[in-house]
């Protein structure tokens, strides 16, 4: 039943990130029409003439594009972790994954930025500046193995015995996101400079202030090519929702498809809080909505679910950088604001049905 709507929402969805990045465009210290904004874009980059297409193309647009890559990215890893651990409070950043990415990301910026004795310059531009000074594939690289590692230890930790109950989980997440916080508070309490720690604190809060264009097509390729593959093993993940026996009754290898996806997911979330910080609860609620809308069948749930995160992160960001201007906000403490009640009332939700179930 929900196919046949799935068409409509995709349209409506599209309609509503273009909207909400031409308002990205047009608002911030310096206001700019919509009219005018639409006609230097569709002018294209040859229409860089003036402060207005200089602050549109060179520094709004960037950012805007990367708030929906990693917005796209991070729903559609909230909607798979959610159906791998066959839970509703599954989430990278309750996870640990953008814990251990944020470690991972924070080890190679100040070893390699000490090494090389250049701290970069405060602020969020300047913590991506000591990117391209250690190596385009350094950070990434260290962020996909801290989300890989957190994501093992907390399944590790909550799987017992064959089951896996909501509580445990969110135990298991929250121990781990504590103990890789910790880590990461020690590493920057540690930098040899003091430029070091107002740089990486990006990473800890969420942000994407340092967006430029050369750094785009990375987290950009991870998203298209991640979601492209976890639509293609749609039918997999559907078993997986029906429960480990159904799912090896019909044929599939649970305990390696699992761990495979693992790994494909936390490739995806290491690459994008690599450029983006620890940006909280857009996995949580934003596949929540996309399944009231079309159901839980994943070849539908996962579109839905990206253009819903782009939308949402786009928005967010937005609030980030217009509620306190000209002061800027980390866009990680706008989703943790919005999405702190959510997870409560999905806390809340889900114990109930733990305790009819027992």
């Amino acid at each position: 039943m929900s196919r046949p709507r799935t068409p409509a929402v995709v349209v409506l969805l599209v309609a509503a990130l273009l909207a909400s990045a031409v308002a990205g465009l047009a608002l911030g210290p310096v206001r700019i029409a919509p009219g005018q904004v639409l006609d230097i874009v569709l002018g294209g980059p040859g229409r860089r003439g003036g402060a207005f297409a200089s602050i549109v193309w060179d520094v709004r647009m960037p950012r805007v594009l990367l708030g929906a890559v990693v917005g796209a990215g991070l729903a559609v890893a909230g909607t798979v972790l959610q159906a791998l651990v066959r839970n509703p409070l599954a989430d990278p950043f309750l996870l640990g994954a953008s814990s251990g990415a944020s470690l991972g990301a924070v080890l190679v910026i100040v070893l390699g930025a000490g090494a090389a004795g250049a701290a970069g310059t405060a602020g969020t531009a300047g913590a991506l500046g000591v990117i391209g000074a250690i190596g385009a594939l350094g950070v990434p690289a260290a962020a996909f193995a801290g989300s890989m590692g957190a994501l093992v230890a907390v399944y590790a930790m909550a799987r017992r015995g064959g089951t896996m109950t909501t509580g445990r989980l969110i135990l298991a997440g929250v121990a781990v996101q504590y103990v890789l916080s910790a880590l990461t508070s020690l590493v920057l309490v540690l930098a040899a400079h003091p430029d070091q720690l107002r740089s990486v604190l990006f990473w800890t809060l969420g942000g994407l202030g340092g967006a430029r264009w050369d750094e785009l097509p990375l987290p950009a390729a991870a998203l298209l090519a991640g979601t492209a593959l976890l639509i293609a093993l749609a039918r997999p993940l559907d078993l997986l929702l029906a429960g480990e026996e159904v799912a090896r009754t019909l044929g599939l290898d649970t305990g390696r498809f699992r761990a495979a996806v693992f790994v494909l997911t936390s490739l995806v979330i290491g690459v994008l809080v690599a450029y983006s910080g620890a940006i909280g609860f857009v996995g949580l609620m934003v596949p929540h909505a996309a399944r009231m809308v079309v159901g839980a069948g994943h070849r539908a749930l996962l579109p839905v679910a990206a253009l819903g995160g782009a939308v949402f992160l786009t928005l967010a960001d937005l609030v980030a950088r217009t509620a306190a201007a000209p002061e800027e906000i980390p866009v990680g403490v706008v989703t943790a604001l919005v999405g702190g009640p959510f997870f409560l009332w999905m806390l809340r939700r889900s114990t109930r049905v733990e305790g009819v179930a027992g």
